[in-house]
């Protein structure tokens, strides 16, 4: 534990091991409320988007977090994504098909990796592909392009209002869909009415968590996997050992670098440092998933090693990623589905030259070029 500067100048608790990740992680005395007074910020003036919407469910503490949490709990339940499979199947092996029929080398990120995750969100939410990916890119536009406040601000209300346009059309046509569900819920729990600006938030929410961060990591996932080809051999020998892989691969690439962040609500001791109130944290996911106490030979890519949940890619505590498990099933089917269909599958060229993106919150390749 040691304290870091951050670009505003005040200083920050970095939490570097696995089990201070996991205490931090899973202790109401540590706020997860983004605008509270003292708040670490990555970047100046960075959580000023945030004054934007409603609430986003991850930045609530106690009852407002519970309650909201439980509102959309169940709709990514282990038997909701297992009766989902069959579709997601159906949505990679779509996906495999128009790299097959791509000329050589194809891009993996354009073809598999970032339309999957558009696809079975598309499903699981209830809103059209092309919505969600504009979602997207007018998110881009607030949180990364504007350069002004003045822009972010137009950037937002743009955002707001195609999201509004979305939340209206599936009030008029319902369906048997998440975002349909939802908007029942606030009609009964607001007297008729649809509260559009709480439901813009979580559709909002749901495309940042649910695409950009499963698209980095199916690209990633295969990216290692090819650059290790004597644990791809391993893997494909033995496909029992697939869902074990992918906790493997959850906890070697850690999906994002930053992790969460927190604030002390009160004065409490974590690995043997007195965290004052009022104290920003750090948490990066890397750090506490390299972690030689928790995890034998860290910085080691192994497939058959015993599964642990133990990693903190998907948080911990609370606030742990609540479509986990829909994560999970989209990489063990398309990690299985895509190096079943192409065995010889290869990169087209070193690993050194694919190109990364290094802006927004999860890292991950721009372009990936294989052939087979």
């Amino acid at each position: 534990m040691n304290q870091v500067r951050m670009s505003d100048g005040r200083l920050a608790w970095l939490v570097r091991g696995n089990a201070d990740a996991r205490a931090v992680l899973s202790d109401p005395r540590f706020s997860s409320e983004k605008l509270r007074p003292g708040f670490p910020e990555l970047s100046p003036g960075g959580l000023k988007a945030l004054t934007y919407f409603a609430p986003f469910l991850v930045n609530m503490d106690g009852p407002q977090h519970a309650k909201a949490r439980r509102a959309v709990l169940g709709e990514f339940s282990a038997r909701k994504v297992a009766a989902a499979e069959p579709e997601i199947q159906r949505i990679v092996d779509a996906a495999v098909d128009d790299v097959l029929a791509a000329p050589r080398p194809a891009d993996l990120v354009s073809l598999l990796a970032f339309p999957v995750p558009t696809r079975v969100l598309e499903v699981f939410l209830g809103v059209a592909a092309e919505d969600l990916e504009t979602v997207e890119r007018n998110t881009g536009r607030m949180l990364r392009e504007a350069k002004t406040e003045q822009d972010q601000r137009a950037a937002a209300a743009a955002l707001h209002a195609h999201l509004d346009t979305i939340i209206a059309a599936k009030e008029d046509n319902p369906g048997d869909d998440l975002l349909s569900r939802q908007i029942e819920r606030s009609r009964q729990e607001n007297g008729g009415v649809v509260d559009r600006f709480e439901l813009a938030s979580l559709v909002q929410l749901l495309q940042i968590a649910g695409h950009a961060s499963s698209a980095a990591m199916i690209s990633l996932s295969v990216l290692t996997l090819l650059s290790h080809p004597d644990q791809l051999a391993r893997l494909t020998a033995d496909p029992t050992r697939m869902p074990g892989a992918v906790e493997e691969l959850l906890r070697f690439l850690s999906i994002t670098d930053t992790g969460p962040l927190r604030l002390a609500l009160e004065d409490v001791e974590v690995g043997g440092a007195l965290i004052r109130s009022g104290d920003g944290v750090l948490i990066p996911t890397l750090p506490a998933n390299r972690d030689a106490d928790a995890f034998p030979d860290p910085d080691t890519l192994d497939v058959s090693r015993v599964p642990s949940t133990r990693h903190v890619a998907f948080g911990f505590g609370a606030h742990q990623c609540l479509g986990q498990n829909l994560v999970r099933a989209e990489l063990r089917i398309v990690l299985a589905t895509l190096f079943r269909r192409l065995p010889g599958l290869r990169l087209a060229g070193g690993v050194d030259e694919v190109p990364f993106k290094y802006s927004g919150q999860f890292f991950g390749p721009t372009q990936l070029p294989v052939t087979w």
